[in-house]
């Protein structure tokens, strides 16, 4: 009988999470604000939304001004102001061209090295995860900075009670650097998907305000959230028992809702904090696990499953196990920060 040939070779390298920052964006802008211009009561928004209030950038900010600060957050988190790649997922670049990426990474100090955007919408930070890992696997980086960055509020039209509510702006980066899979922080597989056919659902027209239709929005995010979340967890061999907390994009309360229900998570288990911030996008599951970590909510050995859904359709999911890692939050100081309703 012929003895079995061993595979000798490296295991594959993991992705591990070593920086994590969030930068938020200058202007509070209320429900009453928001309610007025709508005709609505500001507790009718709450009701439908679980938003309070959401941040938005003053017009003088763009979207590369967030990305650098979430960044330099994220580089002092990992405590090593250095990357050999720079991604940025983001909605809303500041040009058609070029790219966002190449100005952040340059103001950052980091030229010379590969840079550029990736746009699935609010799934965009498993997006450019899953390209941060084809880079380490392959040995072209030891170290990415992933940036997920999105002004939504100045593609939506003030005056549409469908998006009028949700979003807010802001930015979140990570670190990630090659590791190995058993490590704390590494990242699981990252399951991706998208399906075109429904691209109308969400969609900004060349020239023109977002439109959404809620509903269909809902109805395909609960079940492609869920769905996604269930082939992580299945991969990394967890069970929903498994699972310490659970951090869903946060697109609106009732979508976090209806997700955790389907997968049988109670609500101590679902991270959320969209009633302070709105819908931010792509940045909003690392504002959540930053503001998780900071009030005591995740710690260091938790189980985490992250799962995302935005226009295209896309959606996205994965795993990891919480490292214990600094969260650096870059907020507008006090006495300078914007107001929209007094």
């Amino acid at each position: 009988m012929t003895a079995p040939v061993l595979d000798s070779s490296p295991a594959p390298a993991a992705v591990v999470l070593c920086g994590l920052g969030t930068a938020e964006a200058d202007t509070i802008v209320s429900n009453s604000e928001v309610g007025g211009r709508l005709g609505v009561p500001a507790d009718w928004i709450t009701s439908r939304t679980g938003i309070t209030q959401r941040i938005c950038a003053s017009a003088g900010t763009s979207t590369a001004d967030l990305a650098v600060r979430a960044a330099a957050a994220a580089l002092e988190s990992a405590g090593k102001r250095d990357a050999d790649v720079v991604i940025v997922a983001t909605a809303t670049p500041d040009h058609r061209m070029p790219a966002t990426a190449p100005a952040v990474a340059a103001r950052l100090g980091l030229t010379g090295i590969a840079a550029f955007d990736i746009a699935a919408a609010c799934t965009g930070l498993l997006y450019a995860l899953q390209v941060a890992h084809g880079f380490i696997a392959c040995a072209a980086a030891q170290r990415a900075l992933v940036i997920a960055v999105d002004r939504l509020s100045h593609l939506t039209d003030p005056e549409d009670p469908v998006t009028a509510p949700l979003f807010g702006d802001g930015a979140a980066a990570l670190v990630v650097r090659r590791g190995h899979a058993d490590e704390p922080g590494a990242l699981g597989g990252v399951l991706l998907g998208a399906d075109g056919r429904y691209a109308d659902t969400l969609v900004v027209p060349h020239g023109k305000f977002m439109r959404m239709q809620g509903q269909k929005v809902f109805q395909h995010a609960v079940t492609r959230m869920s769905q996604a979340a269930e082939q992580a967890a299945a991969a990394a061999g967890w069970s929903v028992r498994d699972v310490d907390r659970f951090v869903p994009h946060q697109a609106n309360a009732r979508i976090t809702a209806a997700v955790g229900r389907r997968l049988g998570f109670d609500g101590s288990r679902v991270l959320e904090n969209i009633s302070l911030l709105g819908n931010t996008s792509a940045a909003s599951i690392p504002f959540a696990l930053a503001h998780a970590a900071r009030g005591g909510a995740l710690h260091p050995g938790h189980r985490v499953l992250l799962a995302a859904f935005g226009a295209g359709l896309t959606w996205g999911a994965t795993t990891l196990t919480w490292p214990d890692v600094p969260c650096v939050t870059d907020r507008p100081d006090p006495s300078h920060r914007l107001e929209a309703a007094r």
